[in-house]
């Protein structure tokens, strides 16, 4: 019978089925695929050091990314947000910096939450309601009501910062935190580029389904890490790595013992190695620590710490940069090398497969240094990454080819991002462990205020200090490079007060912590 499936099951072409040819063509494909993706899971799972620590690991780096996402999101749906919705350039920078703003205000009642109460339960809430709220935002009708979900966004986003951070010091120990730091914050790049790359072509057809879109994963994301174990707080419950998996970085083979089994020395963590050094803690912090602080005590403490001020202000000038070219990037590339904007957007993808280089890398560059025994490696790892950004962005800037800046902005963007794993990882070596949530919750505050700074800021120099277009944008970069090349400065200067407060806080760190 014409158009029958013969015995082996294929249906005539005349009937709309695929040849077999192109079945068989589409099936080895999906093969491939499958193939791949299992191996890159093995790679993930022995690098991380087993299933249980890739568990964590990507559930934290899906919750950074599931912020930035969204960000990005908003940038990416500009011009269909102004279409529906009648508003202007203006009134879509306004829905990015009131989010940043609330954000910045509520990580500090969240950084208290994170030292006092069940973390994971915690995140999981703040997921829901942030599902609940970007589902909100895709119903508005208005402006104002867009607005108010915006508001409601950034105050439940807040918790991300502090709460992380807290429960990565537990999950993980010293020794290894800025090689984990890495992949956690690889997190937060590919989100932004999903936000822009994804959810961005699907806000081309629907603006309303891209804020769904980002919803759905969030109520998936909260009931996983409802239910992870919540850890013990000092990093004393760490998931230790499985034997075999992967060995630390930098670190010697065991040596044999005289029975014959292996020996593996103790790993190497900066407090420990401050404790060999011989250096001594800061008596006056020492002095004002206790576990059962009120939150003023804890934001003067913090800000007493003189390592975590540098490394905030550094970390804050790294990130102003980072939203100027996030917010401006596009435009200034396909204007400064005359690239469509497919071109343009290509490029900034390309760079950012640089910046999740340079964020996988530094961390176990600095862990590595750490075994070795260099006590300031992961200051000195981040400094060396800043001054390169530096100098790496300043022929980039300059030339007008794209062939010829390519190279340079693909390392320096490398640079810029290789600065995080290793600062992150430090701001924990200097702070007691019952105090990593309200010292995050801070250190977010006011990094994130620079954030939302920096589009009016680099706008404004843009358009009234250079007389806009891409020569303003070009001009506005390079005078930007100062804030970078402050943050490569505060990073120096951290060196020498590194070791003290890497040794008060082992000094103070095992009191124990507050009731919940």
């Amino acid at each position: 019978m014409t158009g029958a499936p013969d015995a082996a099951g294929e249906a005539d072409p005349g009937r709309g089925s695929s040849p077999p040819g192109r079945r068989r063509v589409l099936g080895a494909g999906a093969s491939s695929l499958r193939r791949g993706g299992a191996a890159a899971r093995s790679r993930l799972v022995v690098a991380v050091g087993g299933p249980a620590r890739t568990r964590v690991v990507v559930l934290m780096a899906c919750v950074l990314a599931l912020a930035s996402a969204d960000t990005a999101t908003v940038g990416a749906s500009a011009v269909e947000l102004r279409h529906a919705l009648g508003i202007s350039n203006t009134d879509i920078g306004l829905l990015v910096t009131v989010t940043a703003v609330v954000a910045a205000v509520f990580s500090l009642p969240f950084g208290v939450l994170a030292d006092r109460a069940r973390r994971t339960w915690i995140l999981s809430f703040a997921l829901v309601t942030w599902g609940g709220a970007m589902l909100w935002s895709a119903t508005a009708s208005s402006f104002g009501q867009l607005l108010v979900a915006r508001l409601a966004l950034g105050a439940v986003t807040a918790a991300a910062g502090p709460v992380v951070a807290s429960l990565s010091g537990d999950w993980f120990p010293a020794a290894e935190r800025g090689r984990i730091y890495g992949y956690i914050l690889t997190g937060e790049l590919l989100g932004a580029g999903a936000g822009f790359a994804v959810t961005g072509d699907i806000a081309a057809l629907s603006w309303q389904a891209a804020f769904v879109i980002l919803a759905l994963p969030a109520f998936a994301l909260a009931w996983l890490i409802f239910r992870l174990p919540e850890p013990v707080r000092g990093g004393q419950g760490a998931l230790a790595a499985e034997p075999g998996l992967r060995p630390r970085p930098g670190k010697p083979p065991p040596a044999p013992a005289e029975n014959g089994s292996a020996q593996r020395p103790e790993p190497a963590d900066p407090q420990r190695l401050a404790r060999e050094k011989g250096i001594r803690p800061d008596p006056e912090l020492v002095r004002r620590a206790t576990a059962r602080m009120t939150f003023r005590q804890a934001v003067r403490y913090v800000l007493a710490v003189r390592t975590n001020v540098a490394l905030i202000i550094s970390s804050a000038c790294g990130y102003y940069f980072l939203a100027g070219i996030q917010t401006f990037g596009t435009e200034f590339v396909g204007g400064q090398y005359h690239v469509g904007q497919a071109v343009a957007n290509l490029l900034l993808l390309v760079v950012g497969v640089g910046a999740v280089g340079g964020v996988l890398a530094a961390g176990p560059i600095s862990d590595a240094l750490l075994h070795r025994g260099h006590l300031n490696a992961r200051i000195n790892t981040a400094a060396v990454a800043a001054t390169a950004a530096v100098l790496l962005f300043i022929p980039a800037f300059i030339t007008h080819s794209a062939f010829t800046a390519l190279p340079y902005v693909i390392f320096a963007a490398a640079a810029l991002t290789a600065q995080n794993p290793p600062i992150d990882a430090a701001r924990l070596d200097i702070m007691p462990p019952w105090l990593w949530g309200r010292a995050e919750g801070i250190r977010t505050f006011l990094r994130t205020a620079a954030q939302a700074v920096a589009p009016v800021l680099f706008g404004a120099v843009a358009d009234y200090v250079f007389g806009g277009g891409t020569q303003g944008l070009r001009w506005t970069f390079v005078v930007m490079l100062l804030p970078l090349g402050a943050a490569a400065v505060f990073l120096y200067g951290a060196r020498r007060l590194y070791p003290v407060d890497v040794a008060t806080a082992g000094a103070v760190g095992g009191q124990p912590a507050p009731e919940t």
